[in-house]
């Protein structure tokens, strides 16, 4: 049964599973004002089968209890712990003292060239605009993450993205606590 805790602000919702409930999470996923239920349903999915947490930064698309974001996400919700932040400032004060990569087309660094540790944080915007300028420009600039594309390519689905970027962080930590 899900738990509900209001801590300074900070809406926490604990979804975890008895099986999980000793396992530490290795890295944190945060999505930015995602608009799409199914990929964020996607990402729920993705982070109960890797043991990432994950943080929304508020406003939301849609409804959490989204039948889209819902189906994407089958039944995975109650293995996965997902954070629900007002603002970008919440979450950061949430993940104080983490290494923060951010997933950019603006990016110069391949993730293949960065070294990943324990405890890094993900950050991803929203589909249809990415992440603000404000927000990029408080990041030094090999953290900022690019994904390499073929010439004239915009951008990849969100899901993908960070599937693909959690993997290659996993990949880079001996895939801990994986079977």
């Amino acid at each position: 049964m899900p738990r509900i805790v209001l801590t300074a602000g900070l809406l926490q919702i604990s979804l975890i599973c008895l099986n999980f409930a000793a396992y530490r999470f290795m890295f944190s996923i945060v999505l930015y004002q995602p608009e799409i239920p199914p990929n964020t349903g996607n990402i729920i999915r993705l982070c109960a089968n890797s043991g990432a947490d994950l943080h929304l930064v508020k406003p939301l698309g849609f409804p959490l209890d989204s039948a889209k974001m819902k189906r994407a996400g089958l039944d995975y919700h109650e293995f996965a712990r997902i954070s629900l932040h007002e603002t970008f400032e919440d979450c950061l004060a949430a993940l104080e003292g983490r290494r923060i990569f951010a997933l950019t087309t603006k990016g110069r660094t391949r993730p293949d060239q960065a070294e990943f540790r324990p405890d890094d944080v993900f950050l991803f915007g929203p589909e249809t605009r990415g992440l603000p300028a404000a927000i990029l420009e408080r990041l030094p600039e090999n953290q900022k993450l690019r994904l390499p594309m073929l010439p004239g390519s915009r951008s990849m689905n969100l899901s993908n993205t960070v599937a693909v970027m959690l993997y290659e962080a996993w990949r880079q930590n001996g895939y801990h606590g994986g079977i």
